[in-house]
């Protein structure tokens, strides 16, 4: 498995860069709106970019609309109560930006692939780095869309979007639990239907204004009830059987890479310690920490389950076996400890120093995987140019 802190590329590794190497990219993307409407529309896309364009780069590039989106709507509405404070409010030229941000970034999402097959460009780097940055992506475009509907009466607690961050995020890792036993990526199909709704919804509340959300659509129904439905309805009553179903023909027909039930279920051991750990600091917080900074804690949350994710990830296109256990959550069950003894008083502080350390830990696990990839390939990551050529 890769390591952040030290090389990868060294000979007791040097059979899992040969699997990567080896490593044929299978996925199956089955979603009728994905199939008929926006796989045309990225063919056309991908036609007028040039094609100097790294592919890699298209992949960051849309990543990055997404940061913007959710370090724009945190400078004008951190706390996520502009929707029930009169002296908050967020423009309208934010919510057309925030819809036309992520509907570039699922889009250049879309056609970073057909870039790579177009310039003849594909490497298991960029399968790693498409699905790494899309992990992380959960909790930007999630927290994000959160600011239309906010902490008021009519809006949606910060608890109960916990419980929904945490329903996308198993729902993301579904998919790469699929591909460790199967060695087919299924993609969603909830996916591409969120993301055009999403960018949708940021259009309209741009042309009618936020308050239009606040409205019962019948009775006490209200859209922030439908909002929280439909994720959680997509996730257990489409995602969840889908998923199983795929594993379970996989098993009857005799393809499936891990027979034992231990070792099939190993990647969600982490995850799931992960979940336990994040909701103990919420439930026993002494000051209430979510209530607080929610925006922060979110993050930490999401940042965490992707540097778990994204090790998965390395472990299932290598056809290694997934470690029981990410380091990083031996020092969090530390940190909450501290949190929820009390031993430490300011625990806003001790939440931002962690956030802090998850986030560059990430940073430097990718980066360093990256690096050791792009030599191993002898390609830079974000050019189409060879490294010895001049």
């Amino acid at each position: 498995m890769l390591h952040s802190h030290g090389p990868f590329l060294t000979s007791k590794n040097n059979r899992v860069a040969r699997y990567i190497t080896e490593n044929q990219y299978s996925a199956v993307d089955s979603n009728p709106l994905s199939v008929y409407v926006m796989h045309p529309f990225w063919n056309s896309v991908v036609k007028v970019l040039p094609t100097w364009l790294a592919p890699n780069l298209i992949t960051f590039t849309g990543f990055m609309f997404l940061v913007l989106n959710f370090l724009m709507l945190a400078f004008y509405d951190y706390d996520f109560i502009a929707s029930a404070h009169e002296h908050v409010h967020v423009p309208s030229w934010v919510w057309f930006a925030a819809g036309l941000f992520n509907f570039l970034a699922y889009t250049l999402d879309g056609v970073d692939g057909k870039q790579a097959r177009r310039t003849n460009s594909s490497t298991p780097l960029g399968e790693l780095f498409d699905h790494g940055l899309d992990s992380w992506a959960c909790i930007f475009f999630v927290t994000t869309v959160y600011s239309i509907f906010g902490r008021g009466e009519t809006g949606v607690s910060v608890a109960t979007l916990y419980y929904i961050l945490w329903v996308v995020l198993f729902s993301f890792i579904l998919s790469h639990w699929e591909k460790y036993n199967t060695g087919i990526l299924f993609l969603p199909w909830g996916y591409d239907a969120s993301q055009v709704t999403i960018s949708i919804v940021y259009i309209v509340t741009a042309v009618v204004g936020v308050e239009t959300w606040y409205k019962p659509i019948l009775w006490h129904f209200h859209y922030r009830d439908m909002f929280s439905i439909m994720i959680v309805a997509c996730s257990f009553t489409v995602t969840l059987p889908m998923s199983l179903y795929n594993v379970l023909k996989a098993h009857r027909n005799n393809t499936l890479k891990h027979s034992n039930l231990y070792e099939a279920f190993l990647p969600f051991l982490s995850p799931v310690l992960l979940f336990v750990l994040s909701t103990v600091w919420v439930v026993f917080s002494p000051s209430e920490i979510l209530e607080l900074q929610p925006r922060v804690y979110y993050l930490m949350v999401g940042t965490a389950f992707a540097n778990v994710t994204c090790k998965l990830i390395v472990c299932q296109m290598s056809n290694t076996r997934c470690h029981a256990l990410c380091w990083l959550l031996l020092p969090m069950t530390g940190v909450v400890g501290l949190a929820v003894t009390g031993t430490v008083t300011d625990e806003t502080m001790l939440l931002y120093c962690w956030t802090a350390v998850v986030i560059l830990a990430h940073i430097h696990y990718g980066v360093s995987v990256v690096n050791q990839l792009s030599d191993h390939f002898n390609i830079f990551a974000f050019s189409l140019k060879k490294p010895n050529s001049d």
